[in-house]
Order: C-alpha cells, then structure tokens, then sequence
C-alpha cells in the first residue's frame, strides 16, 4: 500500500477523569450528537487512534475515548507497544489470559456508556473496541444503554491455544445476556477482521455468529497473498492503521460509520 494511514491529535479534545465500578481513568471528549464510546487499541490512544476519533466527530458523533493505558497522543513503537502489552498482561482488568471471564474493564466502559447516553441524544450509545479492546465492545453490550457494538479484530483472551482462540472474550453469562438482546433485537454487532489475522481468529468469530445469528455482521477483509489492496499477511488494525483512500478498509470504516449511524439516530 502506498500512503499513511489517517492520524489526529489531541486538540480540541477535552480530558476529565472518569470514575465507574470502582476504576478510575482519563477520558477524552469531543463532538456532538449521538454518542459513541471509542476503546482505543494497543498501545493507546495514538495518532491513527485519533484519526479514527476525529472521523467519527466530523461524522456527527459525540466520542469518548478511555484511556486504560498508555500515554494518549503518543506515536505507535515496537518498544512502546511491548511495554503495554506486558503491562496488561499482569493487569487483573484485563484478565489477558482468562477463558470465560468477567473483566472488571468492561464494567467500567459500562459506566462510561451510561454516562454518556444520559447527556447525549438519540436512543442510546455504540461502543467501539479494537485489537485487545475489541472483545470489550461486545461485553458492554449486556448494558440496555448500548445498541449498537463495533468488534474490531478482536484479540482478548489471547489467542495462545485453541481454546483461548475461540473464546468470545466475555463470560458465559455475558454473553447469553447479549445473546438474549440480541434476539430481541435490541442491540446488533459489527465484527471486523482480516482474513489471515491470526491473532482476531476465525473459530471466535464463527462461535460469536453462531450466538448472535443475524445481529452479528461480520466484514472480513482479504489479506491472503496477492489481495487487491496489497495488505501484508499479518494486517490486523482494520479500522485505524490499514486505511488508505479507496481501499477495503476504508470502506470497511465507512460501514461503521453507517452501522452507528443506523442505530443510534433518531428513528
């Protein structure tokens, strides 16, 4: 691919610390309208995180974005990146590792979420979560504040084994409570990956379509040698660092955007 992928940053954007369930964490705020919160992807909330933020601001959202870890407006590194990577991985918020797990992480995104459609029109909020964080976006959706959930390549638990591969990154329960609204149509999904991301697998999406049938879109982009847009085998940030003008994840990002846009506005 030729070209950079979107970036941003920080102004205009206004911090404030937020607490829910307990954890406290600077959160990032701009735009009007419905509201989405936006879990940004390893290793934080870099220039391509705030590219995708600013995207969704300038398409009539109001955003929020966490930050969980790392330093917020810091440029990705190799070094940067292992070093949160390490950091999560001992962290009981995240639970890495865990199969079948609550993660405290997801309740305080919760608290977020609720906070924002309290102030924010529309009938309610999207959550986007992304690499590590895209599971997350998925077990936020037990919250009835939440209609609409964006799963981009997935990677919680890591998928270090079969079974961890699989698991859809949320308890059992978790998961039959979104299942549950799912069916009553109250809440849909947006699953992203590329199709040879082996760390967002193919065995977690399929098990999360079999759950959620119809409510769960998946979009995969090809990236099996010699693919159209000439992404690398080991693509993986669907929506921030592979977008180029034209490209498939481009338009994958403009789905998201009209998938939000379909829920969360005023019918």
């Amino acid at each position: 691919m030729t070209g950079a992928a979107p970036v941003s940053d920080l102004a205009g954007w206004v911090r404030a610390p937020f607490t829910g369930a307990g954890i406290t964490h600077d959160c990032y705020e701009k735009g009007s309208g419905p509201g989405v919160v936006l879990i940004p992807e390893l290793p934080g909330i870099t220039p391509e995180v705030l590219g995708l933020a600013d995207h969704l601001v300038a398409a009539g959202f109001t955003v929020v974005v966490p930050s969980p870890f790392g330093v917020p407006g810091r440029p990705q590194s190799g070094g940067y990146t292992l070093g949160q990577v390490a950091r999560i991985c001992v962290s009981a918020e995240f639970r890495a590792f865990a199969t079948d797990a609550h993660r405290p992480v997801a309740d305080y995104v919760r608290a977020v979420a609720v906070d924002l459609a309290a102030r924010t029109p529309g009938p309610g909020v999207g959550v986007i979560g992304m690499c590590f964080t895209g599971g997350f976006a998925l077990a936020v959706a037990v919250e009835e504040a939440v209609l609409a959930a964006v799963a981009s390549q997935p990677s919680a638990p890591f998928p270090v084994g079969a079974r961890r591969a699989a698991d859809p990154g949320m308890s059992a329960a978790e998961l039959d409570r979104v299942a549950e609204r799912a069916a009553a149509g109250e809440v849909c999904a947006l699953g992203l990956r590329f199709s040879e991301d082996r760390a967002s697998s193919r065995q977690r999406f399929a098990g999360l379509k079999a759950r959620l049938g119809d409510a769960f879109e998946v979009v995969e982009l090809d990236s099996s040698p010699g693919n159209p847009d000439g992404f690398s085998a080991h693509a993986h940030s669907v929506i921030t660092s592979e977008v180029r003008e034209g490209n498939s994840a481009h338009a994958a990002r403009e789905r998201v955007v009209a998938f939000l846009g379909e829920r969360l506005r005023t019918r």
